[in-house]
């Protein structure tokens, strides 16, 4: 559709006393996609042009509904940087910086509105601690983009933007990133299996769910003999030891990349975790996630005391080490500290769980202390003892 030759022709047009660059209409879209893809009714021309623009590939210039109409309504093709195919999800800092920026641009063109703004007022709240950290990055990109050219400056704005409506949607539209249609086609045919071919050796470009499948490959024991042996059906205790050691080989810290529940449970991956947030200012959160689980293994005689101790030091008004957390679960603490017991945190707890799950476990996997250490790990090799196996479960 990009081709320079055969694809959607691109042009600028004259509106008023502007020019809008590098556009075209909607009725191109279908009639290029009819005429190259063998596409014979207009109707299915039209639903996979929308099926497109909801996803982000090209988006409307003049409004923020992802559709597409057979007019002469403008459409612009977004950056390759922002497909979603490049499978980039953004985190809300990024938003942040992003409704910051926004503010500091042209108020006349780019002017929040009002879920735009009470998003920015929440995120403010949301990252008080850093946001001193987040506006010096909005300031240092709208500098930057200042230096632009007029015309590129607008059509980067307009990717830009587009790229939010796709991933913060305005309230009422839908959410398409976060539709999963292999799922819902899963759900429809619940007894269709997919069978895997463990012997091919082709190299083909795989899907996303084939490379999640390959992910789990080596962890299968189906599939690949468990390094070392299983304990449960040897005298071979190498997997124990493992486990317990503080030097993680390269499977197990692969592991981690699974889901935040891999990183919790290790020792060894809250251990980097708890480096990387440190690296972010936001160690707080795990440190007051471990604390609430050493409290419910304190001797009852100690909760009270130590319960206090947590309070003061994460919650309370003026805390050294403040998280933030909902008001729901910060009025339900509050009522639960009159009486401390060893769960009088499980609310709180159980939030700033599912914060550093969906915030700052995702941005700890793409970082570049996570990625050094998986190419610094070697994968750990069972030591040579001998395996006495059960001839009753040989």
């Amino acid at each position: 559709m990009q081709d320079e030759k055969n694809g959607i022709p691109i042009r600028t047009v004259k509106s008023f006393l502007s020019k809008i660059p590098s556009v075209f209409s909607g009725s191109d879209i279908v009639q290029w996609m009819q005429k190259n893809l063998n596409i014979e009714d207009q109707v299915e021309a039209l639903h996979l042009g929308t099926l497109m623009a909801a996803h982000g590939y090209f988006f409307p210039i003049s409004d923020h509904v992802l559709t597409l109409k057979e007019d002469g309504t403008f459409y612009r093709f977004q950056t390759p940087y922002f497909w979603p195919s490049n499978c980039w999800e953004p985190e809300n800092t990024d938003y942040a910086v992003y409704l910051c920026k926004r503010t500091m641009q042209n108020k006349a063109r780019l002017e929040l509105a009002d879920y735009e703004a009470e998003s920015l007022a929440r995120l403010q709240r949301a990252f008080a601690r850093k946001w001193e950290f987040i506006f010096m990055q909005a300031e240092a990109q709208a500098k930057v983009d200042k230096k632009r050219d007029k015309i590129e400056r607008k059509i980067l704005d307009s990717q830009e933007r587009a790229f939010w409506d796709v991933h913060r949607p305005v309230p009422g539209c839908v959410n398409t990133t976060e539709a999963d249609i292999k799922k819902s086609s899963r759900m429809k045919q619940p007894h269709k299996t997919r069978k895997v071919n463990t012997h091919t050796h082709t190299h083909t470009h795989s899907s996303p769910q084939a490379e999640k499948d390959n992910q789990y490959l080596e962890y299968d024991p189906f599939f690949t003999t468990p390094e070392p042996s299983n304990p449960w059906i040897s005298d071979d205790v190498t997997s124990w030891e493992l486990e317990a050691c503080k030097e993680a080989g390269q499977q197990r810290v692969k592991r981690w990349a699974f889901c935040f529940d891999e990183v919790m449970k290790d020792p060894v991956g809250r251990e980097q975790f708890l480096k990387f947030l440190e690296s972010e200012f936001s160690s707080e959160n795990l440190r007051f996630w471990l604390a609430v689980q050493e409290l419910k293994k304190r001797p009852i005689r100690e909760v009270p005391t130590r319960v206090q101790e947590i309070w003061e030091e994460f919650l309370a008004p003026g805390a050294p080490s403040a998280i933030n957390v909902d008001s729901r679960s910060y009025d339900k603490t509050t009522q639960n500290i009159k009486d401390p017991g060893r769960y009088a945190f499980q609310d709180a707890q159980e939030h700033i769980y599912k914060l550093m799950k969906s915030d700052s476990y995702s941005r700890f996997i793409r970082s570049s202390a996570y990625q050094e250490l998986l190419q610094a790990k070697k994968k750990v090799q069972p030591q040579n003892r001998p395996r006495h196996t059960h001839a009753s479960l040989c």
